[in-house]
């Protein structure tokens, strides 16, 4: 079984003195984890000594250790082996409409633990909720929160980015962005001919370009419970975007993003095996 994982936050050296993240404790230092994620994993899930954990930095790092002690302010982790995740060749972003019963919620939780890279939370004409004022600032919260749960729960070494919330109009230009920049955007629909596993995917980066940021994307557009309108599929594809359908059945809006994302890992070579058709 996999080690729990709890991500860094401000880093304690065994002297107590401030480090600048992960990269300053290499196997055989003792990291302390401390602060909220301290007290979850000494209090609330009551770790032990022996038992290993993993701490993640949320950008690829990963500190796989062994507890030595627990105390009140925090666990302390022998380092055994220090692992650097490489960034992704392709970024997988899943754009997900904003939808009433938290379905958009559900479906950013199961894409991160999927694979998903980034999310946009998306304003779409048809989406019943509405981010405005303070009510924006609370659910963008929220995204952060299940991300970050989603995160730990899929034991990954990389958090996913969580975007500011765009319009129609942002998409599109967003969309523009991402094409002229080699990547591709899909926007998923049922009337859509193209199934989602024959679109063609971007050329993936050397492993220099994805490390200095510089890897293509793919967006994944889905809609909310109305569905999207003709006039914003007419306009997502006229700056580019393609169309394609997940196949026979319509998914909700909480189910089509994590599904059409691990679709896209799998071909991606994510979860073993690469397209041959990309």
């Amino acid at each position: 079984m996999s080690a729990p994982v709890f991500l860094a936050e401000a880093s304690s050296s065994s002297d107590g003195g401030a480090t600048d993240g992960l990269a300053g404790f290499p196997a055989g230092s003792l990291y302390v984890l401390d602060g909220a994620e301290g007290r979850h994993a000494g209090v609330v899930q009551r770790r032990g000594v022996g038992e290993a954990v993993d701490v993640v930095d949320g950008e690829g790092l990963r500190l796989r250790c062994t507890i030595e002690g627990v105390e009140p302010s925090g666990v302390r982790l022998r380092v055994r082996e220090v692992v650097e995740e490489p960034a992704p060749d392709v970024v997988v972003t899943l754009v997900q409409a904003l939808a009433k019963g938290d379905r958009d919620e559900m479906a950013i939780e199961a894409a991160t633990e999927v694979g998903a890279d980034a999310v946009v939370p998306w304003q779409a004409e048809r989406s019943i909720v509405v981010w405005r004022g303070d009510r924006a600032a609370k659910s963008r919260a929220r995204w952060l929160a299940t991300v970050r749960a989603a995160t730990k729960q899929a034991r990954r070494a990389r958090l996913p980015r969580v975007d500011l919330a765009i319009d129609t109009r942002g998409l599109v230009e967003r969309t523009r962005q991402v094409v002229d920049a080699g990547g591709a955007v899909i926007v998923l629909h049922e009337e859509a001919v193209v199934p989602l596993a024959e679109v063609a995917l971007p050329v993936p980066a050397s492993q220099d370009a994805a490390a200095a940021g510089r890897a293509p994307e793919v967006l994944v557009v889905v809609g909310p419970e109305g569905g999207i309108s003709e006039k914003e599929v007419e306009a997502l594809t006229g700056a580019g975007a393609r169309t394609a359908r997940l196949g026979p059945h319509v998914l909700r809006t909480s189910t089509a993003g994590p599904v059409a994302i691990a679709m896209l890992v799998q071909r991606l070579g994510r979860w073993g095996g690469a397209d041959d058709a990309q």
